[in-house]
């Protein structure tokens, strides 16, 4: 039997981190012609979400991507290009809702049920295709390495008004009192690390019922709700860092995550789509407490 879509991307998933490749960690610089990029983009120019996020991304690293834009067979052709013989696309998901009437055995009445559906299908990398316009080739520019406190990313932080504690060894987030705690920022190797377990911390932050009311059925340190916690918590940070064009280097404590992860994926195919979905919305809740998106907000109801 074919594999179903839930069990192909699973398994790539699954793949990548058994050999070490924690495909939520974006594998190119952001500079491009098209613009500042943080995520993979679609032809026309719109970032995927979600676990395409992660997919591609892995895809990147496995095939020395530097480019970040994908596109179907069929855009590749309407832009006057033409796939390279021989190249192998990369798997993307679609999913919506169909609606489906059905007549209620007990009434007679005719019902509307939204019933959600999920499709892959294939697109391949601009670096597998020929003859496109000059722009999707153009290669990345070179940065600066930065040394000290990140500016923009203190004020997306400080924009979240989180209670966050700094001082001992510890990070944590406690959602009984709703605080974060953190080192010192001179505790930390490089200001890379720091934004990313604060950022980490953050996500877990959203999961409040205040805010997200995030649930995953954790009773107790090490459980699969409590894995699963991580793993939201892992990936949600890793569309944030991306956004913020943050690039930390592995903490520490991934290879034993690494392993509870492994054991929740294996024993559900679909806990990567659920993970991916969480922390892409909790992601657009970090992003939606920044003063331009309260403006556009404010904008929009005027």
């Amino acid at each position: 039997m074919k594999p179903d879509v839930y069990e192909r991307v699973t398994s790539s998933i699954i793949s990548a981190l058994e050999a070490g490749v924690r495909p939520w960690h974006r594998p190119w610089n952001v500079e491009h012609a098209a613009g500042r990029i943080t995520r993979p983009l679609r032809a026309n120019g719109v970032p995927y979400r979600g676990v395409n996020v992660l997919m591609l991304w892995g895809e990147s690293v496995a095939r020395g991507y530097v480019a970040p834009i994908f596109m179907t067979f069929k855009q590749a052709r309407e832009l006057g290009g033409h796939v390279r013989k021989g190249e192998h696309g990369s798997l993307v998901v679609y999913v919506s809702t169909l609606t489906r009437t059905e007549e209620d055995a007990s009434t007679g009445e005719e019902l509307e049920r939204s019933i959600p559906f999920m499709k892959g299908y294939t697109v391949f990398n601009v670096e597998q295709v020929e003859g496109l316009p000059a722009q999707y080739y153009a290669p990345p520019a070179p940065r600066e390495d930065v040394i000290h406190r990140i500016a923009h990313a203190d004020a997306f932080v400080n924009a979240t008004h989180a209670d966050i504690r700094h001082g001992g060894g510890i990070t944590s987030y406690n959602v009984g009192n709703d605080v974060v705690r953190m080192p010192p920022f001179e505790a930390f190797r490089d200001p890379e690390s720091y934004y990313a377990t604060l950022i980490h911390e953050l996500t877990h932050w959203t999961r409040h019922p205040s805010r997200l009311d995030r649930e995953l059925g954790r009773k107790r340190w090490g459980d699969e709700g409590y894995a699963m916690e991580e793993l939201v918590a892992e990936l949600g940070a890793a569309f944030v860092l991306a956004e913020l064009d943050i690039a930390p280097m592995p903490r520490g404590e991934h290879a034993s995550y690494i392993a509870s992860w492994l054991k929740v994926l294996k024993e559900d195919k679909r806990a990567i789509f659920s993970a991916a979905a969480h922390a892409q919305r909790a992601a657009d809740f970090l992003a939606g407490l920044q003063p331009q998106a309260q403006d556009q907000t404010q904008a929009e109801a005027a």
